[in-house]
């Protein structure tokens, strides 16, 4: 039991600290011509990777629900002004991707069937046929 709990507390810990670090980084930028987005790219791709590997180890949802937990929340809290009036995530274009993006990827990650499950019972009945 003691166990399910601290696993529960990390993973909400890592995805406070993707958020954390996709946060800082999201608003960096290169031109080439034109501007590529690329901490916006990079973050955004992290944050769909780590979820992407929990669904796929993991048993459960559990695990890329939590950690999506953990990281919405940070990125909803560094959307609030401080009391010095600083912003995070400004409300730009960059901002506001970082902020639904997170949202949808995770909307996504947790709703995307199981496809370990389907195997199983495919396997299973072959079996007995």
């Amino acid at each position: 039991m003691l166990s399910r709990i601290v696993s529960a507390v990390l993973l909400v810990l890592t995805g406070a600290v993707f958020g954390v670090i996709g946060t800082i980084a999201h608003q960096a930028s290169v031109t080439w011509g034109i501007t590529i987005p690329l901490g916006l790219i990079g973050a955004l791709a992290a944050f769909a990777a780590l979820l992407t590997g929990l669904r796929l180890l993991g048993h459960s949802r559990l695990p890329a629900l939590l950690a999506a937990l953990g990281a919405i929340a940070v990125i909803l809290l560094f959307t609030q002004q401080s009391a010095g009036g600083s912003v995070l995530i400004p409300n730009n274009l960059a901002g506001q991707v970082w902020l639904v993006g997170t949202i949808l990827i995770a909307a996504i990650a947790i709703a995307w069937p199981e496809v370990r499950g389907h195997r199983r019972t495919d396997a299973a009945s072959r079996a007995t046929a």
